[in-house]
């Protein structure tokens, strides 16, 4: 299966999921709705999708992506491996983010529409949305992951788990800090 059907599945399901029954009563709907608006609202705070960072992607062109280079590392990993699967170049918290930003922001999905897989490949896509988008998300994403050690904290699972991502998460919260600490000097 290739990253866009299962990206454009995953949308598909999250859509279906936030949207209200029109079967139900009025008041049912009503109470519903309100409900999903919470845990969309919910979810967008959760996993970064502001108004800032609405305004922002919709300033993007396709001269952003086709003229943004990857360094060579980078760029090596994602033309070296051409199985499609999306889903283990992102992490968890960046896949459910991926998803709620194209369904939330309509430019974005037809700018992806537009480069992927004529320009881009998709997971090339991924990889510069996520570069370009870093400081307005690490915050989120850390905090994802802080709030799941906890978890995993109280369920009482303390063993090391061999996830790789995590480690990628704790690199990145340290570079970041490092970066943040460069900066305001």
């Amino acid at each position: 299966m290739d990253a866009y059907s299962w990206l454009r599945r995953n949308i598909s399901k999250l859509k279906r999921t936030s949207l209200p029954s029109t079967t139900a009563a009025a008041s049912d709907s009503a109470a519903k709705g309100s409900k999903i608006k919470t845990k969309e609202e919910e979810d967008e705070q959760l996993y970064g999708v502001t108004e800032q960072l609405a305004e922002f992607i919709k300033s993007f062109s396709l001269e952003t992506f086709t003229n943004f280079s990857l360094i060579d590392e980078e760029r090596s990993s994602v033309d070296g491996d051409d199985s499609g699967n999306l889903s283990k170049d992102l992490s968890d918290w960046q896949e459910k983010h991926a998803m709620l930003v194209l369904s939330r922001i309509k430019e974005l999905a037809q700018l992806r529409f537009r480069l992927c897989p004529r320009y881009l490949k998709e997971r090339e896509f991924w990889r510069i949305y996520f570069s370009l988008v870093r400081s307005y998300v690490i915050e989120y994403e850390l905090r994802a992951v802080r709030l799941a050690k906890l978890e995993q904290m109280r369920m009482g699972n303390e063993t090391v788990s061999n996830n790789s991502s995590a480690c990628e998460v704790e690199m990145s919260e340290a570079k970041f800090s490092s970066e943040t600490s460069t900066e305001q000097k």
